[in-house]
């Protein structure tokens, strides 16, 4: 039997979707752990959190809009860009003339 030119020795050929998709409790840690980050993003290095928030929120939807959300990662991604906002204004507010910085 030849192994090669499209005969193959598998049963089951690869799948063509992408293999490195999250599982479901992958996506629940991944929830709980961006909303983690938002809530300590409002105290401390919201800049750098707010960001892992987002991502950790949209990696735990899935990369998607459409379908079921689960709650966390929703709640992770509307926080973590609350955070990032917030975040920006108050470093833009602080680098504005009259407060010290010039």
């Amino acid at each position: 039997m030849m192994a090669g030119f499209g005969h193959t020795t598998r049963k089951h050929p690869r799948s063509r979707r992408r293999t490195w998709s999250r599982s479901g409790p992958d996506r629940a840690t991944l929830g709980i752990i961006g909303v983690i980050c938002a809530i300590a993003g409002f105290f401390v290095l919201g800049i750098i959190l707010g960001p892992v928030a987002i991502a950790c929120g949209w990696l735990a939807m899935g990369r998607r809009w459409n379908g079921a959300r689960p709650v966390p990662a929703l709640v992770a991604l509307v926080l973590g860009a609350i955070d990032t906002v917030l975040a920006i204004v108050w470093i833009a507010g602080t680098a504005a003339p009259g407060n010290g910085v010039f």
